[in-house]
Formats: structure tokens, sequence, C-alpha cells
């Protein structure tokens, strides 16, 4: 480790293992690019009185990695209303011209107390990419893991339509592609996917997910509440229980903070929890 990521290292609160009943359950709580509109400090406090937990900061709008300033104001913020940061929601593709940005993105996941950076993987589909360009991103995925596990950090890519992680399989074998120990993934319900068989998608991958996006879109990008597709969810979250991943509320219906609470309540709900957010 080199002495300017050991310095950063120690500005991070050091992790602790859980113990006891609560050990490895489902934490839950809200990507920040949820409510783009609203000021950091805004959606800190909307997500503590919903009763989450974590919050994944975007880099998009909330903490660009470029702004330090910016970046302490929102750490400073996330400590003000009780939450913790799960995640860094960085826009980094793993491509040959943005791998120069990225000690730039693990700097700020440090400021943010963040433990894990979100990345694309890539800039095409499983389909239809060339070998050479998935040997690319392979390479900047692998390098940005050994920046990362420099800074103390994890890193995982989010499992999306137009990159490498767009189906399971191409996922699996990105990651073993990779064969880095601090590398694993997002999972999401691809789009029209019936609930059997994206919940078959996830099983498969489970060992490897770190946290999951969850929305109710159907048939489409239409968003729905929660509550509709409460089958896929309850199944999703009693899957992941005892795996110490994140359930983090994503996109919902009208991007409208009003109905945070509704669907906060909602996930606790699957994730059989009280009101007041305890097992």
């Amino acid at each position: 480790m080199t002495e300017e990521s050991s310095r950063s290292a120690q500005g991070r609160a050091p992790l602790r293992p859980q113990a006891g009943p609560e050990a490895g359950r489902v934490r839950l709580g809200l990507c920040s690019v949820t409510f783009r509109r609203l000021p950091a400090a805004e959606v800190a406090r909307r997500a503590a009185d919903a009763g989450l937990e974590v919050i994944e900061w975007g880099a998009d709008v909330h903490a660009p990695a470029g702004e330090p300033d910016t970046v302490r104001a929102v750490r400073e913020a996330t400590d003000r209303y009780g939450m913790a940061c799960c995640s860094y929601g960085s826009y980094f593709r793993a491509t040959p011209g943005e791998l120069a940005g990225f000690p730039a993105v693990a700097r700020a996941a440090v400021l943010l107390g963040a433990p894990r950076i979100r990345v694309w993987a890539g800039a095409a589909g499983s389909r239809s990419v060339r070998p050479e360009e998935r040997r690319e991103t392979v390479s900047c995925l692998r390098e940005a893991a050994r920046i990362a596990a420099d800074h103390g950090l994890g890193l995982a890519p989010e499992f999306h339509g137009g990159t490498l992680t767009d189906t399971v399989a191409s996922t699996a074998r990105l990651l073993d592609e990779v064969g880095a120990d601090n590398v694993r993934t997002y999972w999401q319900p691809p789009l029209d996917t019936p609930g059997e068989e994206a919940l078959a998608g996830l099983a498969s991958l489970a060992d490897r997910v770190c946290a999951v996006h969850a929305f109710s879109w159907w048939p489409g990008n239409n968003r729905l509440p929660l509550a509709d597709r409460s089958d896929l969810w309850t199944a999703a979250l009693g899957l992941l229980d005892g795996r110490g991943v994140e359930a983090l509320l994503e996109f919902v219906p009208g991007d409208d903070p009003a109905v945070l609470g509704r669907e906060a309540a909602t996930l606790r709900g699957f994730a059989g929890r009280t009101p007041s957010g305890r097992t």
C-alpha cells in the first residue's frame, strides 16, 4: 500500500464484523439517484425519516469525485442524520479512457466513508461486445480493483443491460476473469423478466452479490409500487438474508419523495422487519 493510500484508508472508520442475531442481515437503504433533484442533506433526512439505514451516494449529482468539499458536506449530512454510506455510486465504465480518473473516484469513496464503489462493466453488452473490447474492460476492472484495494475498498459492477453484467452467465464469467478478491456484483431484476426467472438468476449469483437495487418495473420501465412485485422481492430478500448485503430502493414511482415512506415500509415488510426496522 502506498503512503497516500495508507493515509486514505486510515481516514475511514474500520469495518466491524457483525455479531449476534443481526449478523449478516440485509441492510435496507436508498440510492441517492432516486431523488437527483433534492439536495443531499434532504435525501439523507428523508431516508432517515423513512427508517432506512444506509445510502448509496451517486457521483453524478450529489457527490462528484472532482469536488472533495462537496463530498465532505455529503458525508457530514449522512452522519448528521444517523445514516451510513454503504456504497459510492460512480459511473466509471471501466474503459481505457476513464481509467486515469479512477484514483479520484477512490479518494471520494474514502471521504464518504463508503466501503465499496459501484461501477459499470464497460460500454457494450455481452452479446455485441468485440473480444478485444471485452479484454480491455476486464483489464480496466482489474486495475480499478487494485486501486480500490489500495484504498481499503471493494468494487462491484452494476447488473445492467448494455454492459458485460447484462446476464448471469456473463457476470459470473467477468468476475472470474477479473479474479480479484475485492470484486463482487450488484443485482437487480432484469427488464421484462418474470419473477421466477429473475430469482433463478439471483440464486445462481447469490454468493457473489453484495447489494441489490430494489424496484418494481413492469412491463418495461413502467414504475410500479414495490408491493406490486411482492412475490419477487419477498423471495429475493429471503434468499439474501444472512449474507450481509444491502437492499437499496431505486427509482420510486414518479420520482416522488412523498412515496419514500411507503416504499421503505414495504421493503421492511419483505425483509421481515417491524415498522421500527428491527427484526
